[in-house]
């Protein structure tokens, strides 16, 4: 019997990376791009296969990345306005993008702990966002990139914020909601962990696979994702898997070999419904592309992906 293979069928991407040295090997190109840049980019990333985009933030360290009225600095891009410009190439080429609500403030991981401070910009941000680009169809949802370190279960604090933003997010624009935790592998999958899952209030979880930060092996993801399969088919709930294709050199994310990633696709295909990964930008490129943005060794990953993907016949 021939072997389930999903695709990777989407991404994150980001406009300035949150650290301040994992995207070193892009952060400079993706500054430089124009939204013709941009169009071009989300082109290819569709023709890779990509239909569902997480945009990792809008604003980070108290500049945005767009025109905004609510906070005064702005990120020094080339591009003018690149959210609106992945926006309109997300509705020439049918795709779902879902935004990125977080890293507003310093320090940006701590949005949903440091009340006082995220709170003051959260509904202004959001109405703003919803004014601004709510025309978009591709404008599909939303992304709280403030990640759950789950030890054993959910923390209870991650558990009210996320509940309170999806709350938040739906009375006001698209009412779709996407969370990606980590720490999968040290879920305790019992009854307390199935009520959790029920209980937060969104739509898709993707639960990082934690292999690029060599927390997990490929070959232990049949036996975490099986049991995430269990536990979400009891709360009702889809399951993703964000799957990590990169490395690190030092403290920098670089294309991670195609063999690994072989693995985990094959593993991560038999348990959930979908499988998209951190991340194409930075990590991936066509060859010969015209935006080009990342590793040099992102060529051969993308290449090694196609001629994967026409094996498989997807």
């Amino acid at each position: 019997m021939k072997q389930k293979i999903l695709p990777i069928s989407g991404t994150w991407f980001d406009f300035h990376h949150c650290n301040p040295y994992e995207g070193d090997y892009w952060n400079h190109a993706t500054n430089q791009f124009t939204a013709q840049d941009w169009d071009s980019k989300m082109e290819e990333m569709v023709e890779a296969g990509m239909d569902t985009f997480m945009l990792l933030s809008v604003a980070l360290h108290g500049k945005t990345f767009y025109p905004s009225e609510i906070i005064k600095y702005r990120w020094n891009l080339i591009c003018e306005d690149p959210l609106e410009a992945v926006l309109k190439a997300g509705d020439r080429l049918n795709v779902n993008i879902y935004i990125g609500l977080g890293f507003f403030t310093t320090p940006a991981f701590h949005d949903f702990i440091d009340e006082n401070n995220a709170e003051r910009y959260r509904l202004d941000i959001i109405s703003e966002l919803v004014e601004r680009y709510g025309h978009y169809r591709s404008f599909a949802g939303w992304y709280l990139p403030v990640e759950a370190g789950i030890r054993g279960y959910y923390p209870e604090d991650y558990t009210r914020y996320v509940n309170k933003m999806s709350d938040q997010c739906r009375k006001i624009g698209p009412q779709t909601v996407i969370i990606a935790p980590y720490g999968t592998r040290t879920i305790h999958f019992d009854g307390r962990f199935v009520d959790e899952v029920k209980a937060l209030e969104v739509d898709f979880i993707a639960y990082q696979d934690q292999v690029g930060v060599n927390a997990s092996q490929p070959e232990e993801l049949h036996h975490i994702y099986s049991q995430l399969r269990e536990a979400h088919d009891k709360a009702g709930k889809p399951l993703w898997a964000d799957l990590e294709i990169f490395k690190f050199q030092g403290k920098v994310l670089v294309p991670a070999p195609f063999q690994r990633v072989r693995q985990q696709i094959e593993v991560l295909s038999n348990y959930v419904d979908k499988i998209v990964c951190y991340q194409y930008l930075g990590l991936m490129n066509k060859p010969g592309t015209l935006a080009f943005a990342g590793h040099e060794d992102s060529t051969k990953l993308y290449q090694d992906y196609a001629d994967f993907i026409k094996e498989a016949n997807l």
